[in-house]
């Protein structure tokens, strides 16, 4: 395979997706439409993908699908001599979570057979179709109902389903990785601007990724309205079935345990030290020194996927408002999957 048509191609296919994106529905030419169809058949299928998320993901891609991040990214590595066939079990919990897995098989000079999930059928098909003609063929992968033949798995699923995995595929090389989650940490010097931002790393996506925020570090003093007021541009949220089943359901199961919560009809705020919190409730405690923060923080590493807050904290950070644009040398469960791949 031609690696510099392949990088051509994304860097196409990144054009492509921006002129979709730019287009009024009345615009669309039968070549746009059809990237319309998908979208909506993808939402009807998975009412979670609705079609604003969607477009945000599709956003987030092409935006870093330039040429010089990809050629970035790529200059820290060098594609595998021997092709090899890797096996691809996605994740569908997000739009498009399995993408970077995807390039990454490809551009290290691998054939992904890739098993989507039943979740996300739709969108990773078409722009891999769509990569591939930009690319003049130079793109090859296969989707696949049960992996044979292949010589190494990249695998993504439940804590419960990781075990399952990794015992199948003890005799393969292979990445497993397992559920995580991400926090934020609030100093109470944050402006109000910052903690609109923290609202798009916790409300994005329903909340169900991996770097969607479900725990907050807040100061003693710190007033918990201030956070309530900024989740304000959120609250057509509630309007969703299916989160707002979610949100009744824990609502009621804290009411008849007489749990103490916070709510605002459309999000719950409880004081829980669990790292992982249900949907539509976020779990925060308070804390007096930033040294008991960084111990949590430390002790639970492998459930964390990122650390959102400002970057004087003394610890690796992602700024409010960004824990939903991870770059190219961004890694799930931060293992570099294009080491991995160089290897095998």
């Amino acid at each position: 395979m031609n690696i510099e048509k392949q990088v051509l191609g994304l860097i196409k296919l990144s054009e492509y997706i921006k002129a979709y994106l730019l287009k009024d529905y009345e615009d669309y030419n039968e070549y746009d439409s059809e990237f319309e169809m998908i979208l909506k058949k993808s939402e009807i299928e998975n009412p979670w993908f609705t079609m604003d998320n969607q477009k945000f993901a599709l956003k987030q891609w092409s935006d870093l699908l330039t040429k010089d991040n990809i050629n970035s990214w790529l200059s820290s590595y060098s594609p595998s001599k021997t092709t090899k066939k890797v096996g691809l079990i996605l994740a569908g919990n997000i739009p498009l979570v399995g993408l970077h897995d995807v390039i990454s098989v490809i551009v290290s000079n691998h054939i992904p057979l890739i098993k989507l999930s039943s979740k996300d059928k739709q969108m990773l098909p078409f722009l891999l179709k769509k990569w591939k003609e930009f690319s003049d063929n130079e793109v090859e992968y296969e989707f696949v109902e049960r992996l044979v033949d292949f010589d190494a798995v990249i695998a993504t699923g439940s804590n419960n389903t990781a075990r399952y995995l990794e015992f199948y595929f003890k005799n393969h090389l292979s990445i497993i990785r397992k559920n995580r989650t991400s926090v934020a940490v609030i100093k109470g010097d944050e402006t109000e601007e910052e903690l609109k931002l923290l609202a798009q790393d916790i409300f994005r996506y329903f909340g169900l990724g991996c770097r969607n925020v479900t725990r907050l570090f807040i100061p003693e003093d710190f007033v918990i309205d201030r956070v309530f007021e900024s989740f304000i541009d959120f609250k057509e949220i509630i309007n969703h079935n299916k989160y707002a089943n979610n949100y009744d359901y824990n609502r009621a199961v804290y009411l008849l345990n007489q749990d103490k919560f916070w709510d605002n009809n459309f999000v719950m705020l409880k004081e829980d030290e669990k790292l992982f919190s249900p949907l539509s409730v976020i779990h925060f405690s308070r804390y007096s020194s930033l040294d008991d923060v960084k111990n949590f923080i430390n002790e639970n590493e492998e459930n964390i996927q990122c650390v959102v807050g400002k970057n004087d904290l003394g610890i690796e950070t992602v700024n409010f408002g960004e824990a939903q644009n991870p770059g190219l040398d961004t890694y799930a469960d931060n293992v570099d999957t294009m080491q991995f791949l160089e290897v095998i």
